[in-house]
């Protein structure tokens, strides 16, 4: 197959991280300048982000129907975009939960989790970006470490999250609403890993 045909996969796996980038970027805006009149309209923005990732999605699943060779295996290549599009799914979700529960008062803590999840993102896109030359990058391995890092970071800061939730929150329905908004953001971090996982097993099965 020739390297211009080849690169479509990766352009297009870069391309779904932009996106992700792009979505969690959003995501702390809206937290940073909180205004609940402004949710729904910032709801609907954000899916429109979410939706170019779906159509990035579908362009590589027809991309994959008419193709004769691919660079690396179809399954591989499938199980990675899916997984890319998770990132921005769950994104998405946070701003959702807020939406839905009618939450009036970000907490502090979650603007700290919005910086981590834009951090994963970031980490992720270069990643992606070094995903091409995957046989001879030696920085592709420092990224798929540095991400795994980052998820123990988004598990410690989980629970320090979810300590200060149930220690200084009398609210009930409170307490219920940001345990799954928390639990989501932590959701983010998990599945910009599980990318990683992906690129790591896919590294060492083509080399």
């Amino acid at each position: 197959m020739s390297k211009k045909a080849g690169n479509f996969y990766f352009n297009n796996f870069v391309e779904s991280a932009a996106i992700s980038c792009e979505a969690a970027e959003m995501l702390k805006s809206v937290l940073v300048n909180f205004d609940v009149n402004k949710l729904e309209a910032q709801k609907v923005q954000l899916h429109e982000i979410e939706h170019k990732g779906d159509n990035t999605r579908h362009e590589l699943i027809r991309k994959l129907v008419s193709a004769f060779i691919t660079p690396i295996e179809r399954d591989d290549l499938t199980k990675l975009s899916q997984n890319l599009d998770d990132v921005t799914d769950a994104i998405e979700d946070i701003l959702i939960r807020i939406y839905m529960t009618n939450i009036t008062q970000i907490r502090p803590d979650s603007i700290d989790f919005a910086d981590l999840v834009i951090h994963c993102c970031n980490t992720m896109k270069e990643m992606l970006e070094e995903f091409s030359n995957f046989k001879k990058s030696k920085k592709l391995k420092e990224l798929i470490i540095e991400l795994n890092r980052l998820e123990e970071v988004g598990d410690d800061k989980y629970v320090r999250c979810m300590r200060n939730l149930h220690t200084t929150c009398t609210d009930p329905i409170e307490v219920i609403d940001w345990r799954e908004i928390y639990d989501i953001f932590e959701r983010c971090c998990d599945t910009c890993e599980n990318v990683a996982d992906i690129l790591e097993s896919i590294a060492i099965g083509n080399t």
